[in-house]
C-alpha cells in the first residue's frame, strides 16, 4: 500500500492489477484525499457549471440499460425543432451558463449538417462553449460538426470489457465504440468518454480498465455513475450500481488523469443527493443542471429520475449558492 501511495505522489502510471487492488481496499480515505489534492492543484476550488439540453429522444440503438432503447414502446417519443433549441439555448446563456450539452439519442431526423448549423447558430449568438453527444457517427459528421464550431464531443464507451459491451449492446461493438472516440480525439475535440459502475458480470478488474481506457485516449472529460435500473428494459431487476465504488472510480480517474474534467453525475445524485455533493471531495470538478423544456423533460429517462426542470433562472441561482455552501466557487 505504502509503495502505491508513494506512486501516486510521484505521479507515476498506475497498472490494471494495481487499480483493482486500490478499488478493494477497506479504507480508502487516503486515495480520496489524494485525488483531491490533485482536483486542487488543476482547478483549485471551482466547480465548472455546465447546462445539458436533450434535444431528442428518440434512438435507434437497443443498449439493455436505456430506457430511451428503440425497443420501448412506452416512452412518448420528442424532437425539439432548431427555433426550440436556440431558444432553450439562449435562455440558459442568459441564465449564466457558459457551457452547452446537446444531447441525445441516436436519431437519424438531426443529420450532422442539422447538428451543425444549430452549433453555428449557437456560436454566431453566444459565446457559450458547445458540447455534442448524439452517439456514433462517421468520420466525416464529426469533422462537419467541429468545422461549424463544436468544441467537445461526448461519447461514453459504458464498458471496456468485449463480452459485458456485446451482451448490453446488441447494436453495436466495442471495437466500433473505440474507433469513434479516436476519431473525435484526432479532429481536436474536447474528448469526452465515461463508463457505469455495476453493471452485469463487471468485476474490480473490469473498472480498472475501464480507468486505463480513459487513459489511453487520453480523455479530456469522463463522466463515471452509478447503473440505474429502469422498469422498461431488460435489466429492470438489476440492483443500482454501488455509490462508495462510484467515487473510489471517479478519484482514480483524477489520479490518472489529473487534467480532465470530471463531473458529478447526475445518476449519483438520483440514488443519493448526499453522495452527489460528497463527489468533489473525490476528484469532481464539474456539475451538469438540465435545462430541457419541462413539456419534454420528463420523456429524457434514460434511468428513473425525480429531478426536474422547473425555471432555468432560478435554478441556476440555487445550484450557485449550492456550490458556495459546499465552501467552492461556481463558475
Amino acid at each position: 500500500m505504502n509503495n502505491l501511495i508513494h506512486k501516486i505522489k510521484n505521479r507515476d502510471e498506475l497498472t490494471k492489477e494495481e487499480l483493482s487492488h486500490l478499488l478493494a481496499l477497506d479504507d480508502f480515505s487516503e486515495i480520496f484525499r489524494l485525488a483531491d489534492d490533485i482536483r486542487y492543484e488543476n482547478f483549485g476550488n471551482y466547480v465548472d457549471i455546465r447546462a445539458i439540453l436533450e434535444f431528442s429522444n428518440y434512438c435507434k440503438r437497443k443498449c439493455k440499460y436505456c430506457g430511451l432503447n428503440s425497443t420501448n414502446k412506452n416512452v412518448k417519443r420528442y424532437r425539439m425543432s432548431v427555433d426550440e433549441i436556440l431558444e432553450t439555448v439562449k435562455t440558459a446563456y442568459d441564465a449564466g451558463y457558459k457551457t452547452i450539452v446537446l444531447q441525445s439519442g441516436e436519431d437519424n431526423y438531426y443529420t450532422a449538417k442539422m447538428i451543425g448549423d444549430i452549433v453555428r447558430q449557437i456560436k454566431k449568438h453566444t459565446s457559450m462553449v458547445v458540447t455534442v453527444s448524439s452517439g456514433e457517427l462517421s468520420y466525416e459528421d464529426y469533422k462537419y460538426i467541429k468545422l461549424c464550431g463544436a468544441d467537445r464531443y461526448l461519447l461514453k464507451h459504458e464498458t471496456s470489457d468485449e463480452k459485458i459491451y456485446s451482451y448490453l449492446h446488441s447494436c453495436g461493438t466495442l471495437k466500433n465504440r473505440l474507433n469513434a472516440l479516436k476519431n473525435i480525439k484526432s479532429l481536436g475535440y474536447y474528448t469526452g468518454s465515461g463508463f457505469m459502475i455495476g453493471l452485469p458480470f463487471q468485476t474490480l478488474d473490469t473498472i480498472a480498465n475501464d480507468i486505463l481506457t480513459l487513459a489511453s485516449i487520453p480523455c479530456d472529460m469522463a463522466g463515471i455513475g452509478p447503473f440505474i435500473s429502469h422498469s422498461d428494459t431488460p435489466l429492470r431487476n438489476l440492483q443500482n450500481g454501488s455509490t462508495e465504488l462510484t467515487k473510489r472510480a471517479v478519484a482514480l480517474t483524477r489520479i490518472m488523469l489529473p487534467k480532465a474534467h470530471l463531473p458529478a453525475t447526475t445518476a449519483l445524485g438520483v440514488i443519493d443527493s448526499k453522495e452527489k455533493d460528497n463527489i468533489f471531495s473525490c476528484g469532481a470538478n464539474v456539475i451538469m443542471r438540465k435545462v430541457t423544456p419541462q413539456k419534454y423533460e420528463q420523456y429524457y429517462s434514460i434511468y428513473p429520475s425525480n429531478i426536474k426542470v422547473s425555471d432555468i433562472y432560478k435554478e441556476r441561482k440555487i445550484l450557485e449558492q449550492q456550490i458556495k455552501n459546499l465552501g467552492r466557487i461556481p463558475v
